[in-house]
């Protein structure tokens, strides 16, 4: 998480206060001003259309200045901490569209991605919904789903793990905002460059893929709190204490696909599967619990996200602690206890969720919850068994309901002179 933004610079003399830029300041020029924390960028490949910037500028943030880098080993929105804003968009391919039409796509969004990323504005039709703003931590993640294969004639290359994730007693899964051929993952710490992107993605399909469906998703704002910490669900806890850490030793094993040494098509070396749930919390029925009554369906402290047992949010929860009537002090069924991984065979994923909340029904219910994407080298190995255990008594199923699901494999990142998925559209 981002510390806490700087100020802006003081106007200069004959300046109002709330002036804005200086006309013609581009934002790839507001992203080279940029403070101690900035990152200094030429000016070669600026924006189509955006002019040469005055010798002062206004410094961004250092919030708007962060950046997320499009080329690497893995693709970025991965490893990177949460964003403030959240877009998932799933696209089929437009009858008649086959593998030539979907390299074609996947190359204008690789190129639209490492634009934007770097602050710069589309290579033409921009609409400079975010021209004032630096990157603010964009990320653009890109996967196929089960169906991409057999509509493009690689059904060869279909990785085993993509198979359909099996029924679960929880599932209320509404088909039309399920699945998809395509899938993009974006976030930022802005949410006029959350949209901006979300929208130059849905321009660069065109005719060869439609949406089919699409969601909103926020997080807490970098420099919310006064001092980063674990990001709170809409129910008031602490979501992703025992999330894997890059820099454990199994974390690269545990997330992301072995470049050697792996069964699946070679196309996915370093790549990972994502695991997309629309999870809607029934607020009004949580919100009736007392306070004690939702920890031990949790297993862990509101306050604090420690566990039941004792100490503080990164204190191991021990399991055998009991009360002195003999009852466990962390109960049989909290969540917590649950989806620990040395209660799933070691089974451990990667939660980078957002918070969603899309209106009010007609009754007064909230129609708000959780976009669950999970991250992991096998969901088969990750998800499924977990999502098993908890269907067989979590205790807190009664009070979620999982309306909506995907799985999409998710590539390695593209290497400079690449686009995402090259080496599968072209092998």
């Amino acid at each position: 998480m981002a510390e806490p933004s700087q100020s802006l610079r003081p106007p200069v003399t004959g300046e109002s206060p709330s002036a804005p830029p200086a006309a013609g300041l581009s934002r790839r020029a507001l992203l080279g001003t940029a403070g101690a924390g900035g990152l200094v960028l030429g000016a070669a490949g600026a924006g189509v259309g955006y002019a040469a910037a005055p010798s002062q500028a206004t410094p961004l943030t250092s919030v708007g200045s962060d950046r997320a880098m499009f080329h690497g080993k893995h693709q970025p929105g991965i490893t990177e901490g949460l964003q403030a804003r959240g877009h998932l968009i799933a696209f089929d391919l437009a009858a008649g569209a086959g593998r030539k039409e979907a390299a074609a796509l996947l190359r204008r969004w690789s190129t639209t991605a490492e634009r934007l990323m770097a602050g710069e504005a589309m290579t033409q039709d921009d609409t400079d919904v975010a021209r004032d703003a630096g990157p603010s931590s964009l990320t653009v993640t890109f996967g196929f789903g089960n169906s991409f294969f057999a509509r493009t004639g690689l059904e060869k290359q279909r990785p085993s793990a993509l198979d359909p994730l099996p029924d679960f007693s929880s599932d209320h899964l509404d088909p039309s905002r399920s699945n998809g051929d395509l899938w993009v993952q974006i976030g930022a710490d802005d949410a006029l460059v959350a949209f901006h992107a979300l929208r130059a993605v849905q321009k660069d399909a065109g005719s060869a893929a439609r949406v089919r469906w699409q969601m909103n998703g926020f997080n807490r704002s970098p420099g919310a709190t006064g001092r980063p910490m674990t990001a709170r669900n809409l129910m008031g806890q602490l979501d992703g204490t025992r999330n894997p850490k890059p820099t454990e030793s199994d974390f690269d094993r545990r997330i992301f696909v072995p470049s050697s040494g792996s069964t699946g098509p070679a196309w996915m070396a370093n790549g990972s599967y994502a695991v997309v749930r629309r999870i809607r919390m029934l607020l009004d029925d949580w919100e009736k619990l007392s306070l004690a009554d939702q920890e031990n369906v949790v297993g862990r402290r509101k306050s604090n996200g420690a566990p039941l047992s004792g100490g503080s949010e990164t204190t191991a929860m021990d399991l055998e602690k009991a009360r002195s009537d003999g009852a466990y002090v962390v109960p049989l069924n909290a969540h917590a206890r649950i989806t620990r991984p040395d209660q799933n065979g070691g089974a451990a994923i990667l939660r980078r969720p957002f918070s969603y909340h899309d209106g009010i029904d007609a009754d007064g219910t909230p129609d708000a919850g959780l976009l669950f994407v999970c991250w992991q080298a096998d969901p088969l190995r990750g998800f499924v068994p977990v999502q098993r255990k908890l269907d067989r008594g979590d205790a807190l199923s009664q009070y979620i309901r999982h309306e909506a699901s995907g799985l999409f494999a998710v590539p390695g990142g593209a290497a400079d002179g690449e686009y995402v998925g090259q080496r599968l559209l072209e092998s």
